[in-house]
């Protein structure tokens, strides 16, 4: 089917926030902290700037609560008396004139006085320095299974190691950007490149201390979000509604590139440490593993992020005893926030790489080490969920080997001569994520859809579900087409607008297809059987005997509506407090299989090949699913290879597309996707979520790789040409018995 928004994007005629233009609208600034920690001393103004003709807004212009309410509501929407990140919004201007704006941001000057900064989650662990509540711990979590302790005296090996990721940014085509109004009889309305509307609603609710009618929010065509527009949107939208509510005229506020970079929230750095009971077979015995992850400067989403990131830190295999101990820690950077993934990539990393150094430990192969540990029909996870669903990991890895043509490439490369100057490895990844909010997450949201038919007999689905570029509008247009035997052409989406559409949840998670799609399906049920019951629709009719139907029902009664609420599955049940149980009610699996080249003249690693298998419950648009795997395949050999923030006091330096480097079509190798569907019952017409899975396996297996063209280990990603040439460069003879450097083994 061709997507819904297909054709006004490549035509030009898709409106984007940036596009939009209001009567006598005015342009918005941010004046941002240039320390990492301090209290605000003074704040000057040039006199050489007439500042009568700017709007100029501080903390104290502020109706509400100054926070941007998400979870804690730790962070302020502007810094009153201290700043605890560099880059932390402090005041606003607008101006009808854009260009002015830039001269004026410059014109203002900010003195502090400094407290010392945190920068690094070891410094925030040591605790000689508190920044953020009485241990600088945003979240922990314990997770036990088992006896732990009586693995280690029967185990013949115990195999431990540290890994580390870096953080990532979202790298969205389309800057963060909103245009507000405001007026005191309708409140607040917010027009913006978002993911979740009713987050930002109930960010703007606190703000304003105004009531949910007088607080109005709509998506605009988003160019790409990532996780990276699912919170932060409050805060920009927070400043561009508060200097439209003291101007009296609508602001628009657009990011651009550097400061998009600079101030928004990234992927969250990792550290993971391993300590496992192995048999001499290669069994995992039991084991420990602790998951550190840095949270920046304010809790925002770190606890959700830390969550998924427990949960996925065992991988698809089965642990008989297992203790998983994991924090965010706080850090003098900008928060660290949402990002495709969301924590199971950073985990998943290291577990993947764990098995790798398992496998060298005992002596088999990356590929029997796996086998034998792989979750079967039956056995639990780490958090005791039994599984259900008849899934064969041996298949889905005798597959993807097949694929790859992986054991007839190890051959040859083992063969290879390794003297030269370019070396070639194969590495494989096996991993699964979870589809849906985390445990309770979905009870708690209790999303609401609704399914709307007109009296010409046209569909439209009402969903805060946001599209932005994965799939959302045409996949749930399918599902209502399909479940009312409707055209395609004649089901349509209603553009978020809170005023309009229920809350259906964040479009985050995975949990659009599987999650939302199945309420699609029960709210569009609901139409058909609204009309069967008034006797106006047989059991199978013609899309123009649908149109007389809703056309007569209309004349009736009125409007023709259905709406359909969550309701949680019998048999997924969450315990919070002891953290186990059903995490989530589907996982989606999947082996990818890397091949790469490592030249040792530029050390470079270079991506040749690479297979991506995955089970996905059902593929409901397979050019939509293909496109979701080879994107987040892209990302994932950018986190693996390229993507490094260079992080200097607390500031990210390199905040430009020319030197954050990401990789290019050119950089790409041939991205084989293949799917295996085994169905879902707790989904859309068997569909599991799909859209963070591509992220978690790429960079494991591409490290994974290279370790198998250079022999050495590396346990720190990204992986740049500096990492590579320090590790493998010649040593003089007299510094051959010295230590090795990070990263090698």
């Amino acid at each position: 089917m061709p997507r819904k928004e297909g054709w006004d994007k490549v035509t030009g005629a898709a409106r984007y926030v940036d596009d939009m233009t209001l009567p006598g609208m005015l342009y918005g600034a941010t004046v941002r902290s240039n320390v990492a920690r301090g209290k605000i001393r003074k704040i000057s103004f040039d006199p050489s700037v007439n500042w009568n003709e700017y709007v100029l807004v501080t903390a104290k212009d502020i109706a509400g609560k100054n926070c941007i309410a998400l979870i804690l509501d730790d962070q302020p929407c502007l810094a009153s008396a201290t700043v605890n990140h560099p880059e932390e919004p402090i005041l606003l201007l607008a101006h009808a004139d854009p260009h002015k704006l830039r001269k004026a941001v410059d014109a203002v000057a900010i003195e502090y006085d400094p407290l010392p900064p945190v920068h690094t989650m070891e410094e925030s662990e040591q605790q000689s320095t508190i920044i953020w509540g009485a241990d600088n711990i945003f979240k922990s979590y314990l997770v036990e299974k088992g006896d732990v302790e009586a693995v280690w005296k029967e185990a013949p090996h115990v195999v431990e190691g540290e890994y580390f990721t870096g953080a990532q940014e979202q790298l969205y085509i389309e800057n963060n950007g909103v245009i507000a109004a405001f007026d005191a009889e309708n409140g607040v309305t917010v027009w913006g490149s978002l993911q979740c509307p009713y987050y930002v609603h109930k960010a703007l609710m606190a703000l304003f201390g105004l009531p949910e009618e007088k607080v109005r929010v709509v998506q605009m065509e988003t160019g790409g979000a990532f996780g990276g527009k699912e919170e932060y949107p409050s805060m920009i939208a927070g400043h561009a509604a508060l200097l439209a509510m003291k101007s009296g005229k609508p602001v628009k506020i657009i990011y651009d590139r550097m400061e998009d970079m600079v101030a928004t929230t990234k992927r969250h750095p990792s550290r993971t440490r391993h300590r496992t009971a192995v048999s001499k077979d290669g069994q995992i015995l039991g084991g420990e593993i602790e998951f550190t992850i840095d949270g920046g400067a304010y809790a925002t989403l770190s606890s959700v992020v830390l969550s998924r990131g427990t949960i996925h830190a065992g991988g698809p295999y089965y642990w008989p005893s297992v203790r998983i101990r994991t924090k965010a820690v706080a850090t003098n950077t900008p928060p660290h926030g949402a990002f495709r993934g969301f924590g199971a990539p950073q985990s998943l990393f290291a577990m993947e790489r764990h098995m790798d150094r398992i496998a060298q430990v005992v002596g088999v192969s990356p590929v029997e080490v796996r086998r034998r540990n792989f979750l079967r029909l039956g056995q639990t996870t780490t958090t005791q969920q039994v599984i259900r669903e008849n899934i064969d990991l041996n298949h889905l890895l005798d597959r993807a080997l097949e694929l790859s043509d992986y054991d007839a490439k190890k051959k040859r490369f083992t063969q290879e001569d390794k003297i030269g100057a370019r070396k070639k490895g194969i590495g494989i990844a096996s991993f699964l994520h979870g589809a849906g909010f985390t445990g309770s997450g979905e009870r708690y949201l209790n999303s609401l859809v609704g399914v709307e038919a007109g009296a010409d007999g046209n569909v439209r689905v009402l969903v805060s579900s946001a599209e932005f570029g994965q799939g959302t509008n045409t996949v749930l247009c399918q599902i209502a087409a399909e479940a009312l035997n409707l055209p395609y052409e004649n089901v349509a989406i209603a553009q978020p607008d809170t005023t309009v559409v229920p809350n259906s949840g964040p479009t985050v998670a995975s949990r659009t297809a599987m999650i939302v799609g199945k309420l699609v399906q029960s709210a569009a049920m609901g139409i058909k059987q609204t009309l069967a019951k008034t006797g106006l629709l047989g059991e199978e009719y013609t899309p123009e005997q649908f149109r007389a139907a809703c056309r007569e029902y209309i004349a009736a009664h009125g409007t023709l509506k259905s709406y359909a609420g969550y309701e949680a599955p019998g048999d997924v049940y969450w315990d919070d407090e002891k953290y186990r149980g059903e995490a989530y009610a589907a996982f989606a699996w999947a082996v990818y299989v890397a091949e790469v080249t490592v030249d040792l003249t530029t050390y470079t690693v270079t991506v040749d090949d690479f297979v991506a298998l995955q089970e996905v419950g059902k593929v409901l648009n397979p050019v939509l699913a293909a496109g979701q795997i080879t994107g987040g395949v892209a990302q994932g050999i950018g986190f693996a290879l390229y993507e490094k923030v260079v992080w200097q006091n607390g500031r990210m330096l390199n905040n430009q597309m020319t030197n954050y480097i990401m990789p290019t079509s050119v950089d790409l190798p041939p991205i084989r996707v293949f799917f295996e569907e085994l169905g879902n019952i707790h989904g859309a017409h068997g569909a599991k979520g799909i859209g963070e899975l591509p992220m978690d396996g790429p960079a494991p297996a591409i490290v994974n790789a290279v370790e198998d063209a250079t022999g050495v280990r590396f346990n720190s990603i990204p992986l740049l040409p500096e990492d590579l040439f320090e590790a493998l460069r010649p040593q003089p003879f007299e510094q051959q018995t010295l230590p090795s450097t990070r990263g090698k083994a």
